[in-house]
């Protein structure tokens, strides 16, 4: 029994015999038992070296036992602590409530699911007297801060590990604005869960929450009420009921079929063909290696089969929890071209720009317009922009800050007509603070089936928006790496290349023009060199600008274990020499990750198709 001399590990058996005091699923608690009688410190490493950390984007991990996971308990705990500091910020919260929706993840051998994850928290809630609007069927992400809206609630829940592996699942969190909480609150909630580990007396007892009066399911009327919203933004109804362009849809065995179905009907378009093998929410993903559109052509292989059989041109792909779209077009020459999320932004910010001028006559309007898109996206929303007259602003990575900014910008009477970010998410409509993936895939439709009027394709239009605003082109891609301190190590030495405290003043044959380190908060193009955007130390973002009109992004993921880039070539409108511009931006690339990244010396994974 040597193994476990030392303190640390007393200290981790001790938070294991702690845990089965508290835990009441057979499951995690038999597993918990089995480590503990085996005396394998890297196993009690494994469920209880570390708590899940609750960030902005809430929890993300693997679903199992222990403090490390997602679990019957650690969903209480988690509850237990954001209810208390909902408690302390809001004195009606008694009166207002919360809403929780979920998605359709399980996982056998720890018991846990979306739906029991949810229901638990709706007990915790319950037993304080707080209402609770929980969804009584799987939904769509943007459905909560939808809800939390239209409702007036202090807070909504989604429980959904979006389009991560099978294993993991997740808690999201929305604030009374009806946009992914920020910064402070995510510290305020953490300090709140440590606060309120022990399970409170009737947190295991979900039972009683059927016969509360406290419980409201909020599902036919914002099923009703959210597509009758969406509505705001369908302009070419009479196009939409004549149209004979096909569509393939894949929900990719999450929950998006039965909601974008409705979408169409909603906009009067014919129902999309669904993928039959994905179109029903399946917690094991079957017939995907990941079940993320992102990922690129594998995830469609059954849609491009499907729309070659039925003679569909255009594919929409959510990903599980639907707040994502990716769009694949069949071109000329029978291959298909999947969007990047960045052409997919050019085109729904060209589109809905063009649909509001169509709306609006009167010029002076324009100056209350804005749309936004992250930092790491592409700015074609903003040469768009200064040619159109309208206002374009970034924030920082991820809706969370668009949502937020968003919702400042309404209550100053601004119209935000669009928000995007290049990993294929989309704001489309002013009733949804956040991506969303099922107004987004009908917009879609909808401006396929008008530019089908024209005889333009998806892919003729994208090349349209480009001669008008000038081409931007977009490369991006991911190493994995496993290891923070290597991680750690690869940004100290960027901000320390010749010498200490000096950025590099060269990339290979690129001469950096300008830096942006929004880890440290300096700027080189600022006079006071310090950063506009909001810093942040805990986690690793550098962006480079180069002399030949590239900018390059180098950052860390909030939920992978990724050091992700994204690098743009923006060329003035009348630049029409693409090819040049692609084999411009391939070398900036590879000269990115040769001296940058480095992946040989660090020895990193590349991002594999």
């Amino acid at each position: 029994m040597a193994a476990h001399g030392s303190a640390g590990d007393a200290a981790l058996r001790r938070e294991a015999e702690q845990w089965l005091q508290w835990d009441k699923n057979p499951k995690t608690s038999a597993i918990v038992k089995e480590v503990l009688a085996g005396g394998n410190v890297g196993e009690l490493q494994k469920y209880f070296g570390s708590r899940m950390e609750f960030g902005t984007a809430g929890l993300r991990a693997a679903m199992g036992a222990g403090i490390s996971h997602m679990n019957d308990l650690t969903i209480i705990q988690t509850t237990q602590g954001f209810c208390r500091y909902l408690e302390k910020n809001f004195s009606d919260l008694k009166k207002r409530g919360v809403v929780i929706g979920f998605d359709a993840r399980a996982h056998l051998s720890s018991g846990g699911s979306s739906k029991r994850f949810a229901r638990l928290a709706a007990n915790t809630f319950i037993s304080q007297g707080v209402p609770v609007y929980l969804f009584s069927d799987i939904t769509p992400t943007p459905f909560v801060p939808y809800t939390v809206t239209h409702l007036k609630l202090c807070a909504g829940i989604m429980v959904t590990a979006s389009h991560n592996p099978k294993q993991d699942n997740g808690y999201k969190v929305y604030w009374e604005n009806g946009a992914q909480i920020i910064s402070h609150h995510d510290k305020g909630i953490s300090q709140a869960i440590e606060e309120n580990k022990e399970p409170w007396p009737q947190a295991w007892d979900d039972k009683q929450i059927d016969s509360s009066v406290l419980l409201h399911d909020p599902y036919a009327t914002i099923n009703k009420e959210y597509f009758k919203d969406i509505q705001k933004q369908c302009f070419h109804r009479n196009i939409n009921k004549e149209t004979n362009l096909k569509f393939v849809h894949t929900s990719v065995h999450g929950v998006g079929h039965k909601f974008v179905q409705l979408a169409f009907k909603a906009f009067d378009l014919r129902p999309p063909f669904a993928v039959p093998e994905q179109k029903d929410p399946d917690p094991e993903f079957p017939t995907v290696k990941y079940p993320n559109p992102e990922e690129g052509k594998g995830v469609l292989t059954l849609s491009f089969a499907l729309a070659e059989k039925d003679g569909a041109k255009i594919i929409l792909a959510n990903d599980p929890d639907a707040d994502r779209l990716a769009v694949a077009e069949k071109q000329e020459s029978g291959e298909w071209k999947v969007f990047s999320g960045n052409e997919l932004g050019a085109l729904l910010g060209w589109w809905i720009f063009t649909c509001w001028k169509n709306q609006n006559r009167d010029a002076r309007s324009i100056k209350d317009v804005y749309m936004l898109s992250s930092t790491v996206s592409s700015k074609i929303l903003r040469a768009i922009a200064l040619k159109e007259g309208f206002h374009f602003e970034e924030t920082l990575t991820g809706f969370k800050w668009m949502g937020n900014r968003a919702k400042q910008l309404m209550d100053q009477g601004k119209a935000v007509l669009f928000a995007f970010e290049e990993a294929i998410g989309y704001m489309c409509c002013p009733a949804v603070l956040d991506k969303d993936g099922v107004s987004a895939a009908v917009i879609t439709a909808e401006m396929a089936s008008f530019l089908a009027t024209r005889n333009l394709s998806l892919s003729q239009q994208l090349k349209a928006v480009y001669d008008e605003y000038g081409f931007h082109i977009t490369k991006a891609s991911y190493f994995i790496c496993h290891d923070p301190k290597v991680i750690q190590q690869l940004f100290d030495n960027l901000r320390n290349y010749d010498g200490k405290d000096t950025y590099p003043k060269s990339c290979g044959r690129f001469k950096v023009s300008g830096i942006r380190d929004l880890t440290t908060g300096y700027d080189s193009s600022q006079p006071d060199q310090k950063a506009i955007l909001p810093t942040s130390k805990s986690s690793q973002m550098i962006t480079f600008t180069f002399a030949n009109g590239g900018v390059a992004t180098m950052r860390t993921s909030g939920t992978e274990p990724k050091i992700k880039y994204y690098s743009e070539l923006c060329a003035p409108p009348g630049n029409s020499d693409i090819e040049q511009l692609k084999k411009e931006l391939d070398e900036l690339v590879n000269a990115l990750e040769k001296h940058f990244f480095q992946p040989e010396k660090n020895n990193l994974q590349r991002k594999t198709e």
